[in-house]
Formats: C-alpha cells, structure tokens, sequence
C-alpha cells in the first residue's frame, strides 16, 4: 500500500448539487467518478490505488486528519 492511501476524508454539503469528483491516480490524471451531495449529506471517502485527488464543487465542509476547509464556491 502507497502512504496515505488509508486516509479517509469527509464532505459535508452546506448546499443541494455539490459534486465530489475522483481524480484518478497515473501519469494522465482523469475524472473517473462523481458523486452529487444535497445539503445535509454527508460523504466520508478514502483515496485508493486509483484515485489520487478529489475535486469539490460547491459550498461544503471538507474534514481531513490535517484539520477543516470550507469551500468558498
């Protein structure tokens, strides 16, 4: 196993129709998966052998060990 693939990650959405997008992981970086949150809905993800990176798109609250960001779009 790479180092930090057992991170886990949390999103909460502050609003209807935030995406989190996977990136995946590799020399071309792709989107490979969408997930779409309302407000209130939470994710709790972990990045794999395949996803390398999350795109958010939205107003949310994204929890990590490393401390909370908001998103200001």
């Amino acid at each position: 196993m790479e180092s930090g693939q057992n991170d886990y990650f949390v999103v909460k959405a502050k609003e209807n129709g935030v995406h989190v997008i996977g990136l995946t992981r590799g020399a071309d970086t792709r989107f490979h998966h969408t997930e779409k949150l309302d407000k209130g809905e939470v994710m709790i993800a972990q990045f794999t052998d395949h996803t390398s990176a999350v795109k958010i798109r939205g107003k949310a609250v994204v929890m990590t060990k490393y401390g909370t960001i908001e998103t200001d779009a």
